[in-house]
């Protein structure tokens, strides 16, 4: 063999086996808040407009309603990495000023892109200091996430990230 050919081979090899370098904070923070963002919205879209009002219990929230519960984390993460000094609880939404899916999609929409906006501006070396109120609001998220899988499920539907997604 040629020493080029051996040589671009041990190249090749070591780069592949490089490791690979792990997230930064801020890098976790966007993908995460991303990610679970785009799996409600898809549910919100997806789930259908007559099932808004759908509660597994009488005592638990609707579908809707939870849409607008997790709306209130994005509303509290976009206040307050805007630097304004608000508590959680304060963010929620009367679900009564909402009628029918259009208007529930539209505002949680509008309050992904509120607090993308708001956290792309944030620079990445203030997240080697805090994750604050970000990893709260992820998990809050998922946690809700969780929870609308269920309704889906109780409806004898799947949801729109457990269906078989076309080949690449």
């Amino acid at each position: 063999m040629k020493p080029a050919f051996l040589i671009l081979t041990a190249a090749i090899c070591a780069f592949a086996q490089a490791p690979k370098q792990p997230p930064t904070p801020a890098q976790s923070i966007h993908s995460n808040f991303n990610y679970i963002n785009k799996q409600l919205l898809d549910m919100a879209n997806d789930f259908p407009a007559g099932k808004y009002d759908y509660r597994p219990k009488p005592e638990m929230r609707s579908f809707g309603e939870v849409i607008l519960h997790v709306m209130a984390g994005n509303i509290f993460a976009a206040r307050t990495g805007r630097g304004e000094n608000v508590k959680w609880d304060d963010q929620e939404v009367d679900p009564k000023k909402y009628s029918g899916k259009a208007e529930i999609v539209a505002a949680f929409q509008k309050s992904v892109d509120d607090a993308t906006a708001v956290l792309k501006g944030i620079p990445p070396e203030h997240f080697t200091q805090t994750i604050s109120p970000w990893v709260a609001v992820i998990e809050h998220s998922a946690e809700h996430y969780g929870l609308l899988v269920a309704y889906y499920r109780l409806n004898d539907m799947v949801p729109p990230a457990s269906r078989p997604q076309p080949k690449k």
